[in-house]
């Protein structure tokens, strides 16, 4: 297992979104050629406004993307002590929709036995970003290929359900309750399930711009667990842009 590097976070998300990026660079290089060569004030506006905008998308997504992937706790995993405390078992599950870049580092810090599901499903998650990151990272060795609402796994076979920056890809509601549902069947007593998730809230929004619509609100986050008969034990902002939320039966 590779160490991570100190880019590693933000260039993922380059390489995921790269025509966006070279749309915005584009967008960039002309806006900036038409203030310095065309004469009218309305243009010269317009393409002040075009490179402002285009620039603070560059800034925005992968400044922001570098503070949170590359610079913050969330993968250095100190608030897994907050997370399960001193004894967080020895059965754990990590979920995600076609990119992985956490079950082996997780299975290394914590220890124990670990399954890993891929609930990436062709016709429902459509976007381009999803399946570059697939073809570049493909699954690890291992990794049992699941619906989101059927695991292969026995009643009360985990101490942990991870489901870190991945959930929201299950884009209605009645799917995330039907997660939540699973993974509440197949925890034990005691036994803790963590999401971690971008919110569709301010900060997200500022950093982000339009992009913050593909997040799900607090709320709506909040009527899926419910939905499935889970309680919120704990949350906290690992940055002001991501959100752990506990969850218990």
């Amino acid at each position: 297992m590779k160490p991570r590097g100190n880019w590693q976070g933000m260039l993922a998300i380059a390489r995921f979104n790269w025509p966006l990026f070279a749309v915005a660079g584009a967008v960039t290089i002309a806006a900036a050629w038409g203030f310095f060569r065309l004469d009218a004030p309305v243009a010269k506006v317009a393409c002040g406004l075009a490179f402002a905008g285009s620039v603070y998308f560059f800034a925005g997504s992968l400044g922001v993307s570098h503070l949170i992937y590359d610079r913050s706790d969330l993968y250095r995993w100190k608030w897994l002590d907050r997370a399960f405390g001193a004894n967080p078992g020895k059965d754990f599950v990590v979920c995600h929709c076609g990119f992985d870049e956490v079950s082996e580092v997780l299975a290394a810090k914590l220890g124990g036995n670990w399954s890993v599901l891929d609930h990436f499903d062709r016709e429902r998650m459509t976007e381009a970003s999803i399946r570059r990151a697939r073809q570049l990272f493909p699954p690890v060795g291992g990794t049992l290929f699941a619906p989101f609402d059927r695991w292969p796994l026995a009643d009360e076979s985990c101490d942990g359900v991870f489901g870190l920056l991945a959930i929201h890809e299950l884009r209605g509601e009645e799917e995330r309750v039907a997660w939540f549902a699973e993974a509440k069947r197949c925890l034990r007593p005691g036994g803790r399930i963590v999401v971690a998730e971008h919110l569709r809230d301010v900060p997200n929004f500022l950093a982000f711009g339009p992009g913050f619509l593909h997040f799900h609100s607090r709320a709506s986050w909040r009527r899926c667990w419910e939905g499935s008969g889970l309680r919120l034990a704990d949350d906290f902002r690992v940055t002001p842009w991501i959100q752990i939320f506990i969850l218990t039966p």
